[in-house]
C-alpha cells in the first residue's frame, strides 16, 4: 500500500451546491485502479474545498477517504458489457443543444458539467437534450482550451465529466428520474484522445429501471460519429418520505 497523497477538489468543480462534481472525481480517480475500464462507486458525497486522500490499497484498486479515514469513493479494475448506441447526426445534436438553451424546463445553474452559467473553461458547457423523434439524449460540443492540459488533451477527469450528466438528463427525461437524485456509480473506459477545439457528440440513453435505481449507458464520439469513450453510468433517486 502506498502513503496516502492529499488534494482538494477546486470549489467551482460541483454538481449540487458544495458536492464535487461526480465525473470529475471519477476521473481523478480512475487512473490510479490501473486498468483500462474502471468502475467508481461514490459512497459518499464528496465535499468541495475539502482536503480528502488518496489512497492505492491493492493493485487494480484506489479510493478517495475523508481524513478521518472513511472511504468517499472507490475505485477498482472493470468491464463494460454495454453495446453503444450509435451517435445521432451533427446537425442533430446541435439542434438539440439549441432545444436545450431554449427549454423552459431547463434549470439555469453553475454545475461544472452542464451549467450555462459557468464560464468557458470554467465548466463542461455541455447542454445535452433530445433528439427529435428518438428516446436518445445528444450535444454538440467543442471543448474548450481551459479545460486541456499543455498539449491541448482532455485529461481523464474532464473526459469523465462529459460522461455524467448527460446520462442523468436522459434518466430525467425518458424514465421519469425524480429530483435530487446522483451518480452511484460510473463505469467507464476511452478509446482516443480528446482534444480541445475539436468538434464531439455526446449522447445518451436508458438502459433500464429499478425502483430508485436508473442505469443509463453515455457515448462521447467525433463529430463523424467515432467513439472516444463509452460509459454505464447508475443514478439513484433519493428516498422520500
Amino acid at each position: 500500500m502506498t502513503q496516502a497523497e492529499a488534494l482538494t477538489i477546486p470549489e467551482h468543480i460541483h454538481g449540487y451546491p458544495d458536492v464535487a462534481f461526480g465525473g470529475y472525481v471519477a476521473g481523478l480517480l480512475a487512473p490510479h485502479a490501473g486498468a483500462d475500464t474502471v468502475r467508481i462507486d461514490f459512497r459518499r458525497a464528496v465535499g468541495v474545498g475539502t482536503p480528502i486522500l488518496l489512497s492505492r490499497p491493492e493493485p487494480g484498486r484506489a479510493t478517495f477517504t475523508a481524513t478521518d479515514d472513511t472511504v468517499l469513493v472507490e475505485a477498482t479494475a472493470a468491464t463494460l458489457r454495454i453495446d453503444p448506441v450509435p451517435a445521432p447526426s451533427w446537425s442533430d445534436a446541435t439542434r438539440s443543444v439549441e432545444t436545450a438553451l431554449s427549454s423552459p424546463d431547463r434549470l439555469v445553474t453553475d454545475c461544472f458539467g452542464c451549467g450555462v452559467a459557468c464560464a468557458p473553461g470554467r465548466g463542461l458547457r455541455l447542454f445535452p437534450w433530445r433528439v427529435a423523434g428518438q428516446e436518445l439524449m445528444a450535444a454538440a460540443w467543442t471543448p474548450d482550451p481551459g479545460l486541456a492540459d499543455e498539449n491541448g488533451e482532455l485529461p481523464p477527469e474532464i473526459v469523465w465529466s462529459a460522461l455524467d450528466c448527460p446520462g442523468g438528463i436522459a434518466a430525467w427525461v425518458f424514465s421519469r428520474m425524480g429530483r435530487g437524485a446522483f451518480t452511484a456509480a460510473l463505469t467507464a473506459t476511452r478509446f482516443a484522445p480528446v482534444l480541445a477545439g475539436a468538434d464531439y457528440i455526446s449522447h445518451a440513453w436508458v438502459l433500464h429501471r429499478d425502483g430508485r435505481k436508473h442505469t443509463v449507458g453515455v457515448a462521447l464520439s467525433t463529430r463523424e460519429g467515432e467513439l472516444c469513450a463509452l460509459a454505464e453510468a447508475l443514478w439513484i433517486e433519493p428516498r422520500h418520505g
